[in-house]
């Protein structure tokens, strides 16, 4: 097997700052973006720009339409929470995509085995998030006890290994990472609920999260936003 990875690119603060450690640890960053039926695809040009800026050797962008089930926020009319108290808050936001992370890693575990690559990259995060449950570490554990039962390259001893460098990191820690790794945050978008012509929200609970981490950083947060 290659010191090669395919790393999961949303175009936010955390998928960009994965990347960027992947390819300060030394790999070659295959990319996978999804065009899944989110509410718009300024995320998706954020991450063509991450891609391009972090050198990837390639940046797919696979289109699955999840608004076929709904059940979010993000792929269906429901309207997305704002200004939510996320010290007080309990339960899982509208927001969340039903297995979303699950589906995301089934893509990129498929394409990871058919290049002989046996490192996945993602940049979930148990700290500063909005309570998803496919962003805590006993998932990501789980499903890579799962992925390694159920593939060919695994069972012929190429096992594979779900790389998550910001499970355990706040939003600040996590920024702080990525300006120490020359990362351009002005690239990244986070907003869930964009206004027409492309401010971000600023009452959105990434948004919120994002707005927190660079004032704890002390760093100026690139973003325009609309409020």
């Amino acid at each position: 097997m290659t010191h090669d990875c395919i790393v999961l690119l949303s175009g936010g603060i955390d998928s960009a700052t994965c990347a960027a450690i992947a390819r300060h640890e030394g790999y070659t960053l295959y990319a996978m973006s999804f065009s899944y039926g989110q509410r718009h695809k300024i995320e998706l040009a954020a991450a063509k720009r991450i891609a391009d800026s972090v050198g990837v050797s390639e940046h797919r962008i696979v289109e699955i339409d999840l608004r076929a089930f709904g059940g979010s926020s993000l792929t269906s009319p429901l309207a997305v929470p704002k200004n939510r108290d996320l010290s007080a808050t309990t339960g899982i936001p509208t927001t969340y995509v039903p297995a979303r992370n699950t589906i995301f890693l089934s893509f990129a575990l498929g394409w990871a085995e058919a290049l002989g690559i046996n490192n996945l990259f993602i940049g979930v995060n148990a700290i500063d998030y909005s309570g998803y449950p496919d962003c805590r570490p006993e998932f990501i554990r789980a499903y890579e006890r799962m992925a390694n039962l159920a593939t060919r390259a695994a069972i012929e001893g190429k096992r594979l290994t779900i790389h998550t460098p910001l499970i355990n990191l706040t939003k600040a820690e996590i920024i702080r990472r990525g300006v120490s790794l020359g990362l351009d945050y002005g690239l990244t978008h986070s907003c869930y609920d964009p206004t027409p012509s492309g401010l971000a929200c600023g009452a959105c609970d990434s948004c919120l999260i994002r707005k927190k981490g660079f004032i704890e950083t002390g760093i100026e947060d690139p973003t325009k936003y609309g409020t």
